[in-house]
Parts: structure tokens; C-alpha cells; sequence
């Protein structure tokens, strides 16, 4: 991830709104959730939040894509893990006792549920 890259993210999560979203849409990764939904669970009027979905999409957070009638939202995980890996790309100097509570608490809350599922059969 370039700096610029980084920057727009910041900029767009630096909105209380916008990262309410951009959480709202991790939660509900893979389905991802109409505009409409969005609108309702954090109670914001459609037309602001359309301004913010414009703002998280173009700094490469959001995707949207059309199903029918509706437009889904879906948050874009690989872009916060690149932004994540950006901040944390010279963690700590090469020192892994320093930056393994914080690697710790960087992993998923499925991980667990991950780690039972059965390996993906390869063709």
C-alpha cells in the first residue's frame, strides 16, 4: 500500500459515521448488506449515508455490487489488512517479543472456528 492509499483510508475511517459503516460491513462479511439496511441500523438519514458509502468506496474500503434492484456493500478485507499491514510494516524493529501481544490481538475472531473447519479440497 502506498502512502497516498493509506491516506484516503484514514481520511474516510476519521469520520465517526463512515466508521461505524465500514465496522457494520466487516460484521456482515461475506453478504455484505443493502444501502437501505445500512441506513437503518445506524439510524442515518439515505441520502448522508449515500454521501459516505461514495467517500469509503473511493478510498478503496467498500465495494459495491448490484443485485437486482438493490446495491450491496460489502467491506473490502483486504484492504484493511493492507492498511493494517502499512502501520505495522517496521513494527517494533525487529524486536517480535515487542509486537507479540499486539500481533495476538490482531487476530480474528474466528480463528478458532477457522482452525476446525476441514482443509478445502485441492482438484
Amino acid at each position: 500500500m502506498e502512502t497516498d492509499q493509506a491516506l484516503a483510508a484514514f481520511t474516510a475511517l476519521s469520520q465517526p459515521t463512515r466508521l461505524d459503516v465500514f465496522r457494520l460491513l466487516v460484521v456482515h462479511e461475506p453478504g455484505g448488506l443493502p444501502a437501505g439496511d445500512v441506513a437503518r441500523r445506524l439510524d442515518v438519514p439515505h441520502n448522508t449515508l449515500s454521501t459516505h458509502l461514495a467517500i469509503l468506496t473511493r478510498a478503496g474500503l467498500i465495494l459495491a455490487e448490484r443485485h437486482s434492484r438493490q446495491i450491496i456493500y460489502r467491506a473490502r478485507l483486504d484492504a484493511a489488512r493492507d492498511l493494517a499491514a502499512f502501520i505495522m510494516k517496521d513494527c517494533c524493529g525487529g524486536r517480535p517479543e515487542i509486537c507479540a501481544p499486539l500481533i495476538a490481538d490482531l487476530q480474528p475472531c474466528c480463528a478458532a472456528d477457522a482452525a476446525a473447519m476441514p482443509e478445502p479440497r485441492r482438484a
